[in-house]
């Protein structure tokens, strides 16, 4: 027989986000587990249908889930435990990820900030209970975590769910024993359960590949300047443009810029304005992955784009990492004023951490305007790494960014195209059905049906060229084993998924 307990306080007034949740166990941070028909006057359940729901909680985002009495997820033997995070949990992630990730002392005050910020709920896709914990009862420790932040990415324009793990790590004394490939499955199944139908992950090259990730999609990419490189002004001139701390007055401008550098990547995260806020006021001040907005001023007062820039430098260098003008601004004359006001405040920067100040830079992916006028003096190219992408369900994805495809197909010479496209990846596939250059169908896959196929790619190379980050040809050059039957199938590739770079700007 089930046992209820109250919530405590009783009057404590819960806001419910997503969905009306269904008559299931919660847990709730800082309060006991309860199955009760209301959590606060008036407020009904019914039955539980296995979504994701979530609730504040004073202010604070939780989300909820069916649990066990005691909170334990699983038990793994030898005394470990996996469960959800609590907000009691705080300071122990922090000591544990500073162990784990730390690198040096502003690195480690970087990390410490933003795991608190994660776990304290305030977070607008970040719950408390959103850490995954793997505990050593025998002496009470944490041995292995991660997270997954849950955010909404475009392609082309076309939204859709991803979920983001992060902050993966395991004491060194317990890693091999399969921990983190539990946290990956539960994680993933949160995801699913989210509506998610990518996740990607950034960090330890080849390590992710072992769970079904590829490295498909551009990350960063920088041009890089020294000294000489920063244009001084004349002794007669003055600075036409400054720069100042945005407030939260700008956010709706920041946000519009935001949205037309989009349209340059074929890739792009969606931040709407309760991440904008956030990310203005809600993280501590150090966060390793929060960034300072900057609103760019003329000699007029009026803004005419903004700039965000890391709050702790990156070795001896200084980077924007987001940069953007309104219509008609001139990026010839406004980046000169951009890069003397950077360099001043890696300066300064590297006063306060104790760091050497010798180069710095546009973080802005593989391609951005600014590098177009300002190039000549950043004589250093940083190619860009990748995204770990996961796609579990690739015909339902490709269903979602049908209509993106579609959109290619109808500007291309297979336009109002009928026919069958199959895929062979080698241990699955997956079938395209096209009328009048609609996508009408789409499946996956088993290995009893990849005989006459189109094109085949082994392992997960589809992904290089479903996110833009190689052309067909690079793909078919890098992997040998990667061909393509006839010159249709090869022109409708290349139609439906041409190379074009991207440069995220990932919600952590």
């Amino acid at each position: 027989m089930k046992k209820t307990f109250p919530i405590e306080p009783a009057d404590t007034k819960i806001r419910l986000e997503n969905q009306t949740p269904r008559k299931v166990f919660f847990l709730l941070s800082g309060l006991r587990f309860a199955e009760t028909e209301s959590f606060s006057k008036g407020m009904q359940l019914a039955e539980h249908t296995g979504l994701p729901c979530a609730v504040r909680y004073n202010g604070t985002r939780l989300n909820y889930w069916k649990v066990t009495m005691s909170g334990i997820i699983k038990e793994l033997g030898d005394g470990l435990i996996l469960r959800r995070s609590r907000a009691e949990d705080a300071e122990a992630l922090v000591v544990f990820n500073h162990k784990i990730h730390a690198e040096g002392e502003w690195d480690g005050k970087g990390l410490d900030a933003w795991t608190r910020d994660l776990i304290s709920g305030k977070q607008p896709n970040f719950g408390v209970d959103d850490f995954t914990i793997i505990e050593d009862t025998k002496d009470h420790k944490f041995v292995s975590s991660m997270n997954l932040i849950s955010q909404t990415w475009t392609y082309e324009g076309v939204p859709f769910g991803v979920g983001r793990p992060e902050l993966v790590g395991t004491l060194p004394e317990y890693r091999r024993r399969g921990l983190v490939r539990e946290q990956f499955k539960l994680v993933h199944q949160w995801s699913a359960e989210r509506g998610e139908l990518v996740q990607v992950i950034t960090g330890i090259p080849n390590y992710y590949s072992q769970f079904d990730y590829e490295m498909a999609l551009n990350l960063g990419g920088a041009r890089m300047g020294y000294a000489p490189g920063v244009k001084a002004l004349k002794d007669d001139e003055e600075e036409t443009y400054h720069l100042r701390a945005a407030l939260e007055t700008d956010l709706a401008l920041i946000a519009e810029l935001y949205e037309s550098g989009c349209k340059r990547s074929l890739i792009a995260a969606k931040w709407d304005m309760a991440l904008w806020r956030h990310e203005l006021s809600g993280k501590d001040r150090h966060n390793i992955n929060m960034r300072l907005l900057y609103i760019i001023e003329d000699d007029r007062n009026e803004s005419v784009g903004f700039v965000a820039v890391p709050p702790i430098k990156w070795g001896n260098s200084i980077a924007i990492t987001a940069y953007e003008l309104k219509p008609g601004v001139s990026w010839v004359k406004v980046t000169p004023s951009v890069v003397r006001w950077l360099w001043q405040f890696g300066e300064e920067q590297a006063k306060e951490q104790g760091k050497k100040h010798e180069c710095f830079g546009l973080s802005l992916g593989e391609e951005h305007p600014a590098y177009q006028v300002y190039g000549e003096h950043m004589p250093r190219k940083r190619k860009p790494y990748a995204w770990y992408m996961r796609v579990p369900d690739l015909a339902k994805f490709i269903l979602k960014i049908a209509p993106a495809l579609e959109v290619r197909l109808e500007q291309s010479i297979l336009n109002e195209y009928d026919g069958t496209l199959k895929l062979n990846f080698f241990r699955s596939g997956l079938r395209m059905t096209f009328e009048s250059g609609k996508i009408i169908g789409v499946e996956n896959l088993g290995t009893d049906t990849l005989k006459d196929c189109g094109a085949e790619f082994p392992g997960l190379s589809f992904l290089q060229i479903l996110f833009g980050r190689r052309s067909l040809v690079e793909v078919r050059y890098y992997v040998a084993d990667c061909s393509v039957k006839n010159d249709e199938v090869r022109v409708l590739l290349e139609a439906l998924f041409p190379r074009k770079p991207s440069n995220v700007w990932g919600i952590s």
